[in-house]
């Protein structure tokens, strides 16, 4: 009865789905984005008897815009029941560049990027491991379709960089 009661509460809200899962799920989401309304309904759905059975496990992840949402009045009852909390903070340059010579040595082929390249991509990554593995994913399959024996800054700016568009001649008015 309480779970109809939840449910009906839930599907009553924008952007939920409220469904019977037939097998575990995993689902990323931006919880940021999600209303305080939506969240608290969730804290409701995670326990019973008044929190002495925990029904669902939650592992919210997030930016800053995360931690700011959770200050929300309407969210401190879900805040304070947040036990573990992991706030990282931009990656160094040296360990960016170490994680990503590591990868391509266990790949099987250490010289794969010039060492320029690296650098790059490290630059771009802004201190963030999964934007500078998804860059190295994304230039090693550019690689793969132009049988590149090694990936420099020439690939990396013949994938990135935006095509040059050439504006038509104006032609010249009669008179």
């Amino acid at each position: 009865m309480a779970l109809r009661i939840v449910a009906e509460r839930l599907a009553a809200l924008r952007d939920v789905v409220v469904g019977v899962l037939e097998r575990p799920q995993s689902k990323t989401a931006d919880f940021y984005r999600m209303a305080p309304e939506v969240l608290s309904e969730l804290r409701l759905l995670s326990s019973a008897d008044f929190d002495a059975t925990s029904l669902l496990t939650m592992v919210l992840s997030g930016d800053d815009r995360l931690l700011e949402l959770l200050r929300h009045p309407d969210l401190v009852p879900l805040a304070t029941r947040i036990r573990t909390r992991l706030h990282t903070e931009a990656v160094a340059r040296e360990q960016l560049a170490e994680l990503l010579r590591h990868a391509l040595a266990k790949a099987g082929n250490a010289s794969l990027m010039s060492a320029e390249l690296i650098d790059t991509l490290v630059d771009h990554a802004a201190g963030n491991y999964r934007l500078m593995m998804t860059l190295g994913g994304e230039l090693l399959a550019y690689g793969i379709s132009r049988e590149v024996a090694q990936l420099d800054e020439k690939c990396f700016l013949e994938l990135y960089q935006p095509p040059r568009t050439h504006s038509p001649a104006k032609k010249k008015a009669r008179t």
